[in-house]
């Protein structure tokens, strides 16, 4: 159920990839970085525009304050009602002096109030009690502090000789709050102009870098129904795409290299099968209608079909076993062995090469060396190496196998034929399952042109290094470096 549960998960999540494009991600991420952008400059550019609004206003009215202060001091018994007048208008600011209750004492309200319009205006019977308490805290002479759209400087002053009353300037905070909110409404406007702006333009962008990823789609999909001409550059925008398109390339080659070698392994397999097919066929037959009563052709026609079901299961089962070890399927199952012992065993198995062809191995064969491997898997390797070097040796028929302790703690095998050699442009293409030599050979030990992709696999899965050397004319050399394990001697 759990299994269940998560393949459904994961295809929902396909689907959600699938109906996303990357055009509209690009889109969107353009123009939500965009909007971010303005309205984190419009923010900042409000709060830093009001905080310095209000430090150059608390700068202004502290100065503007302590001069009031002064020239209402000097005023001695004088009309100070007048001055306080010329101070608000000279400042630019609201000029009161209270009493003890709140009451205004300059400038003097008007005597005639009929509505009690101005007895509210003059009314500071509750802003006393705040001032009083700021200059109760305060450390200096004078504090200054906000309050409703306004910022207050207020000091105790003595008006006369006699009299201690309070210094009461106020500059209004409206004309900042406006400007506020005027500017609130350009960010607005602004931000919904440049979303629309980077709308316009994310999508120009947009379309210009998805571009060549559509197109490179496209021939994605014709490279998929088999056309290996189609060429992944084309409008190429960076370096990336430059890389990607190599790739692409690349892997259009290889594809194309290797969907023709499966086919000629197609047909080189079918003929490999339909040959001893036909033989057994043919030779069944014969035994039918020919040879049923006589014994000694009886047998010769029974053991040719002996001999073609041996290749044709030699055949299956190269294949197989090529499949199970490239599939992961055959885990190896390794343990010390002794190659030097081993080696000379495997060597024996082409004895009657030796005695019926006339094939001479020349061996040079260091003893004790031991490494960590599959015995089975290794040994199969090693005989295909030994065997394709058979095959492809020269008129001298001579086979060259050594093995040999290495200064890094190593032991190297080898095998040298003296046949034609491989040209340097197919030296990297003999491993594959799909190659064959394009060079004439007689081929006395019988193979399924499978082997040396067997051994590539198998060294591969131990990790041994490995490798071929070749010169036209004189031979090639193929190797693979064991790993040399010391045991420990009672």
């Amino acid at each position: 159920m759990k299994r269940k549960g998560k393949e459904k998960s994961k295809k929902n999540y396909r689907k959600r990839q699938r109906s996303t494009s990357i055009y509209f991600l690009l889109w969107a991420a353009f123009s939500a970085f965009a909007l971010i952008i303005v309205l984190m400059f419009g923010f900042s550019q409000r709060v830093v525009m009001t905080q310095t609004y209000k430090t150059e206003a608390v700068r202004d009215l502290i100065k503007k304050g302590n001069e009031i202060q002064t020239f209402i001091g000097k005023q001695g018994n004088g009309d100070k009602d007048e001055l306080v007048h010329v101070l608000s208008s000279y400042y630019d600011v609201e000029v009161y002096v209270l009493n003890e209750q709140g009451e205004v004492v300059l400038p003097r309200p008007p005597e005639i109030d009929e509505n009690g319009e101005f007895s509210r205006i003059f009314d500071f019977s509750g802003k006393i009690v705040t001032l009083k308490d700021k200059l109760a805290q305060a450390d200096g002479p004078f504090v200054i502090y906000e309050g409703e759209e306004e910022y207050i400087y207020g000091s105790k002053i003595a008006l006369y000789e006699d009299s201690q009353v309070y210094l009461y300037v106020t500059k209004s905070l409206q004309l900042m709050n406006a400007a506020t909110r005027e500017m609130s409404t350009r960010l607005w406007l602004i931000a919904a102009f440049t979303f629309l702006l980077s709308f316009a333009v994310s999508s120009a962008v947009s379309g210009w870098l998805t571009r060549p990823i559509t197109e490179m789609t496209k021939k994605a999909r014709r490279l998929a129904r088999g056309d290996f001409n189609v060429d992944f550059h084309g409008n190429d925008y960076g370096q990336e795409m430059v890389e990607l398109a190599d790739t692409l390339n690349f892997a259009r080659d290889e594809l194309s290299k290797t969907d023709r070698m499966q086919k000629e392994l197609i047909a080189n397999v079918s003929h490999d099968f339909k040959t001893p097919l036909t033989m057994i066929k043919a030779y069944a037959s014969m035994i039918i209608e020919i040879s049923g009563d006589n014994k000694q052709k009886r047998e010769q026609h029974a053991q040719v079909i002996v001999e073609e079901t041996d290749r044709l299961t030699s055949l299956v089962s190269d294949v197989l076993d090529l499949s199970k070890i490239r599939s992961g399927i055959d885990v190896l199952k390794t343990t010390t062995v002794d190659m030097s012992s081993y080696l000379m065993e495997i060597l024996a198995r082409f004895d009657y090469l030796c005695e019926t062809q006339g094939y001479v191995f020349e061996v040079d064969i260091d003893e004790d060396l031991y490494t960590q491997a599959d015995e089975l898997k290794i040994g199969q390797a090693l005989y295909n190496l030994i065997g394709n070097a058979v095959n492809y040796t020269g008129e001298d028929k001579k086979v060259y196998v050594r093995m040999k302790k290495s200064e890094n703690g190593c032991f190297r095998f080898s095998v040298t034929d003296t046949g034609a050699g491989i040209r340097k442009e197919e030296l990297a293409d003999i491993w594959d399952r799909y190659y064959r030599s394009s060079n004439v050979h007689k081929r006395p030990v019988k193979g399924t042109g499978l082997g040396l992709s067997i051994v590539k696999t198998v060294l591969e899965k131990h990790g041994f290094a490995f490798g071929a050397e070749s010169e036209e004319g004189k031979g090639s050399t193929f190797y693979v470096d064991f790993p040399l394990q010391t045991l420990d001697k009672a």
